[in-house]
């Protein structure tokens, strides 16, 4: 079954991942990304705010301290010692400018959170005019304050305003999450290959390809699925296989009477009635045959890689032998993996239609987007729109073909679709621009 169109989806699915690893991981995530934006958003409200709070309270007193006792301590010798003092106890650079004053027009450059609190701390401890440069340099504050006899130039590292604790929490915070993130999909990595795995064992038993090491494992609910998916196949096996005996005890039984029939009509002098009494037993004993074929299929041949242009050929020379003019165009390079013999058999039933009908054919085979297409057109009579359906079912006869002298029991396409499925593709039948019928045989590659 296709997957489903995106454009069918509402706009917010069309955005989400579409595989299991995707989606896993987007639950795996969503909860950690949340937990740390969370915890960063009260990390910054709080812890942040109260840190530069202190913080931005102590330089402000400091520097506030140091203008009282500047005031109080007017002399130069005391002034030298208090600065010496702030310089050592605060690790700042600290310039006493002598009879300079503050420009008013100065601005007070401090942006953000953290600057904006450092500006409400200084406005409401600071007693002097203050101006504050924020962005001194990548490291440094500027800060100038009106002191007695002058002003004070100040140069701090941001540190004295800004916790270093910010920068730790948010690395740790974003390393956690990629961190977890990480492991969580280590782990959904692995919980997720054996459903690929199983995804890929019934593609390839779809296609008709036998897949012996496909064994079960992960977690319960997994092995569940394969377990089972293991049986089902073992089943249709074995329907197969009944199906296969079944019918070889059928052929046995119905040409057993045929040929006693055909040899008590050989001993019959020739007349109008034996004459068609002959016909009905030879179009019974090619039913049989066809019904036989059809229902045994090709289910026991095994899928090899094989190379399409040569088995491709091989059919077309066999009907040009037989006077067909067909149109042959292949790639330089064609190989599948197939069973040799139904996809020979498949094309000699749709190439044997078109040369029963037909009397100009051309057969072309390509590669298209992980598909292999064997295109057989014709200029034949062709087949309706509303017959189309019903010419690829058992034993259906149109009404072209109702002559049985010139047409089989109607088989020939249902065994070449029933081929086709067993390789995981399909017969499709249209218009050909030749005017006829066109069979494209399409199955993945």
């Amino acid at each position: 079954m296709p997957l489903s169109d995106d454009r069918s989806l509402s706009p917010l699915r069309r955005f989400l991942p579409r595989s299991l690893l995707g989606r896993s991981l987007l639950i795996l995530g969503l909860p950690i990304v949340a937990v740390q934006l969370i915890s960063l958003w009260f990390f910054y409200d709080r812890h942040v705010q109260n840190v530069t709070r202190r913080m931005a309270q102590n330089l402000a007193h400091n520097i506030q301290l140091t203008v009282n006792h500047m005031r109080y301590f007017p002399e130069a010798k005391d002034r030298a010692w208090i600065l010496s003092a702030l310089r050592s106890g605060q690790g700042m650079r600290v310039t006493f400018r002598k009879g300079q004053t503050l420009d008013r027009l100065e601005s007070r450059n401090m942006g953000g959170q953290v600057g904006r609190e450092v500006l409400r701390q200084f406005d409401r401890i600071l007693a002097e005019e203050f101006v504050i440069d924020g962005d001194h340099d990548d490291r440094h504050i500027r800060i100038r304050v009106t002191a007695p006899g002058g002003a004070l130039d100040i140069v701090a590292t941001k540190k004295k305003i800004r916790p270093i604790t910010t920068e730790l929490y948010v690395a740790w915070s974003i390393g956690a999450a990629v961190i977890l993130l990480f492991i969580g999909g280590l782990f959904m990595l692995n919980q997720v290959r054996p459903i690929r795995e199983l995804a890929a064992a019934a593609d390839q038993f779809g296609k008709g390809r036998d897949v012996p090491d496909f064994k079960p494992w992960g977690a319960t609910e997994v092995r569940q699925a394969a377990t089972a998916f293991l049986i089902m196949r073992e089943r249709i096996r074995r329907q197969i296989d009944q199906r296969t005996e079944m019918l070889a005890g059928v052929s046995h039984d119905l040409r057993t009477p045929i040929t006693r029939l055909k040899l008590g009509l050989a001993l019959e002098r020739d007349s109008p009635e034996t004459e068609a009494l002959r016909r009905d037993v030879d179009e019974m004993e090619r039913m049989v045959e066809e019904y036989l074929a059809f229902a045994r299929g090709e289910g026991l041949e095994q899928a090899v890689e094989a190379n399409l242009n040569l088995l491709v050929r091989d059919v077309v020379a066999k009907a040009q032998d037989d006077g067909a003019r067909i149109e042959l165009a292949l790639p330089s390079s064609l190989k599948a993996t197939v069973r040799p013999n139904g996809f020979k058999r498949a094309l000699t039933n749709i190439v044997g239609n078109a040369v029963r009908f037909a009397s100009e054919i051309k057969v072309r085979a390509s590669r298209r987007a992980g598909l292999i297409l064997v295109v057989v057109d014709d200029n034949g009579p062709g087949i309706p729109e509303n017959e189309r359906d019903n010419a690829l079912k058992p034993f259906h006869r149109l009404d072209d073909a109702r002559n049985r002298d010139a047409g089989g029991a109607g088989l020939g396409l249902t065994i070449a679709r029933d081929i086709l499925r067993g390789h995981g593709g399909e017969i499709i039948l249209t218009e050909s621009p030749m005017g006829g019928l066109r069979a494209v045989m399409r199955f993945p590659v």
